[in-house]
């Protein structure tokens, strides 16, 4: 749901190039509809296009609401936020999301800070010859916490600091989350072959990132399942090719199978060693679906001989909820076969936006951990729940306050080296578009 291209491009040069805001629903703005990758006035609005005006997908010829991150997809009838603008041929939009969070996981393992985190994204796209070329970046203020990140008890990740794997805590996103670009071309009136590429970029592998998600992104802390499900969202190396018909999608990836060095403000570049493949289906507006599998080389630094299998099935569901709401929720299931261990993560998750103003969410998991303790696996629980309050400053701009609680489930042994735990967050988010 949040396509994007370098922000420093937005900032001086999109304006500079005479860039003219678009309303926030192009359907209100008649002229807009011979714009690239807009539906005709006569063109029929499939579920979900409405909020985009008829936008088109720079991937295919249905509704650009399905349009996660990288080439993933979500329902059609998911929101699609943003700030729009126009020049020449050039279609612009532009997202963006800031958290002031403080958290706080009590127990000998627990850990209190501050630290913000967020993204800036944006999407350029135009027709080019037969097709349509799309430009995206994302960037995030998530290396100004260092390389310890932040604390959250049950997680673990790559290394941050080159030396030691990340335990009980969420590892910061790299400054350059996304830099790609794509080009499509139609097939028939239903189809579209497609190539992405991206450094970094996002491989074929999993549902749409946390980040991306409706029923996650209000959430300002990472799923303790994320290496298991879209660990691969921010990936130095890869190209995509797919092929869309109407609401079916296969695609196949080539990438790099590293995970992020602990440099996180550089762009980092390798062999092309890993591989995934993925099949998508929305079965009707309100829900999406997907399987994937990935051979992934060497993703750990500090492992560099072990190399990853990884299986995912999700379902997204969403849908209006009331006047003014919505309701999203996520179901899905990862196995990880890393060295001789069979690891298996399990996740859901919902949101419900009663309003413009108020959001609850929830997420719940299950994971077999190998790194929480040397040489065993534990199969640990979480749950969170959260809510969100919402001020509109403008048309585009929201400023929020928000709270959310964990519940935790550690089997015996491991259960006396975390003591009496629990945890939260409170947080301050703007989010613009």
């Amino acid at each position: 749901m949040t396509p994007t291209t370098p922000t420093r491009l937005f900032g001086a040069a999109a304006l500079a190039a005479g860039l003219t805001l678009a309303p926030a629903a192009f359907a209100q703005d008649h002229s807009t509809h011979d714009m690239p990758g807009m539906a005709p006035p006569a063109a029929p609005v499939e579920a979900g296009m409405e909020g985009m005006g008829g936008m088109i997908s720079p991937l295919g010829p249905y509704s650009a609401n399905r349009d996660a991150g990288g080439t993933a997809w979500q329902p059609d009838a998911t929101p699609h936020g943003g700030i729009h603008l126009s020049a020449g041929g050039w279609m612009v939009m532009v997202h963006g999301e800031f958290n002031a969070v403080y958290s706080d996981q009590s127990g000998p393992r627990g850990d209190s800070r501050s630290f913000a985190a967020g993204m800036l994204m944006g999407m350029a796209q135009r027709d080019l010859g037969p097709g349509t070329l799309q430009l995206k970046a994302m960037v995030s203020p998530d290396p100004f916490m260092g390389p310890e990140g932040y604390p959250l008890l049950l997680a673990t990740g790559e290394t941050a600091d080159g030396i030691d794997h990340l335990v009980d805590r969420q590892h910061p996103h790299d400054l350059f989350m996304e830099l790609s670009a794509s080009y499509s071309l139609p097939v028939g009136e239903k189809g579209s072959l497609f190539v992405y590429g991206g450094l970094p970029g996002e491989p074929a592998f999993g549902p749409p990132a946390f980040m991306h998600r409706t029923a996650a992104m209000d959430s300002p802390e990472a799923p303790i399942s994320h290496h298991w499900f879209d660990s691969t969202h921010v990936t130095f190396g890869v190209i995509t090719g797919g092929f869309t018909w109407d609401r079916w999608k296969v695609e196949a990836s080539s990438f790099r199978g590293r995970e992020p060095d602990q440099n996180r403000w550089d762009i980092e570049t390798g062999d092309l060693d890993s591989r995934s493949a993925r099949i998508s289906f929305n079965p009707t507006g309100n829900w999406s679906l997907q399987a994937s599998w990935a051979d992934i080389t060497s993703p750990e630094a500090l492992e560099p001989l072990v190399d990853e299998k990884r299986v995912s099935l999700s379902a997204l569901y969403g849908r209006a909820f009331g006047s003014a709401g919505f309701v999203s929720a996520t179901g899905a299931w990862a196995r990880k076969d890393k060295d001789g261990e069979t690891l298996d993560a399990w996740l859901f998750e919902s949101a419900i936006q009663f309003n413009d103003a108020w959001t609850v969410f929830a997420r719940a998991e299950q994971v077999d951990q190998a790194e929480l303790a040397p040489g065993n696996i534990y199969t640990v629980r979480k749950v969170s729940l959260g809510a969100i309050h919402d001020w509109r400053l403008s048309d585009d701009i929201k400023l929020g306050v928000g709270a959310l609680i964990n519940g935790f489930d550690i089997p015996s042994p491991l259960s006396a080296s975390y003591g009496d735990t629990g945890g939260g967050m409170a947080f301050v988010r703007l989010k613009i578009g």
